[in-house]
């Protein structure tokens, strides 16, 4: 078999930020498949409580200047890069100061829901797209993991499905229990737009929560996964309806044993041919 590049985007990835299982996750499955002869990359954002210096952050000035489009304002990408101690691995850094540079991740030190989290996850989407782009590195698989990467299989297969670097590309979407009850504002479909798409492609995201990411993943991607986690009545409901309704290759939960590489190793493989 070829060697396969697989590109991971997640909120999150250990030893960098640690809060849910999206980072304990991301440390094991993509060293296991680099060991296995795939090719890698990382995406996460730079949350502001990610200590640069400790973890010896830099920006990579040939990869950042882009403006990214969240509605009608452009935003500066910064991308910052960092190496996982004791592996060959490194994580790119979705950055901007305006999105990232508060020290906290997705609730205020009152435990208040950022506002503007679709924002920060709408940039972040469009960020990984335009950045692997600039690095000119074609990816087999993208796998997208937990709400926040909920749009990049969407933008996939509308504003990139053309592009040369994405062209053959197919998507994998996890899904984890880290769900959130605030409703963001009406103006979330102009923000997530790009071109080739029209409200109708976005309609999965209509109720401006967390379930309306999770249902544009779903319905964008060519591999849905559920995460080996007890979740909510109303994810549960989410996740049912739509494997039952979409011609989506689907696998159930897929725990963290000594099954995980070769389960995933082959998913790949069968997706990427």
């Amino acid at each position: 078999m070829s060697k396969l590049r697989i590109l991971y985007a997640a909120t999150e990835i250990d030893p960098f930020l640690q809060t849910t299982k999206v980072a304990e996750f991301l440390r094991r499955l993509p060293q296991g498949m680099q060991e296995m002869g795939m090719e890698i990359r990382i995406f996460v954002p730079r949350f502001g409580i990610i200590n640069e210096r400790k973890n010896r952050l830099h920006e990579v000035v040939r990869l950042s200047g882009i403006n990214i489009a969240v509605g009608e304002d452009e935003k500066p990408l910064i991308i910052k890069v960092a190496s996982i101690p004791n592996a060959k691995l490194q994580v790119y850094f979705i950055d901007n100061e305006d999105y990232f540079h508060r020290k906290s991740v997705l609730v205020d030190k009152n435990d208040k829901f950022h506002a503007d989290n679709d924002e920060r996850a709408i940039f972040f989407c469009k960020g990984v797209l335009e950045t692997v782009k600039k690095l000119g590195w074609a990816p087999d698989i993208v796998h997208c993991n937990d709400w926040m990467t909920g749009l990049i299989p969407m933008y996939l297969k509308t504003t990139y499905k053309k592009d040369p670097i994405f062209k053959d590309a197919k998507s994998v979407f996890t899904i984890y229990n880290n769900e959130f009850d605030h409703k963001f504002g009406g103006d979330i479909i102009e923000k997530a737009k790009m071109l080739d798409i029209d409200d109708d492609m976005l309609a999965g995201l209509k109720t401006a929560d967390f379930g309306g990411f999770i249902k544009i993943g779903m319905e964008y991607a060519d591999t849905i996964v559920k995460s080996d986690e007890d979740f909510s009545d109303n994810l549960n409901a989410i996740f049912t309806e739509y494997s039952q309704n979409k011609k989506n290759k689907q696998i159930g939960q897929v725990g963290a044993d000594e099954n995980l590489l070769t389960s995933y190793y082959a998913l790949y493989n069968e997706l990427a041919n």
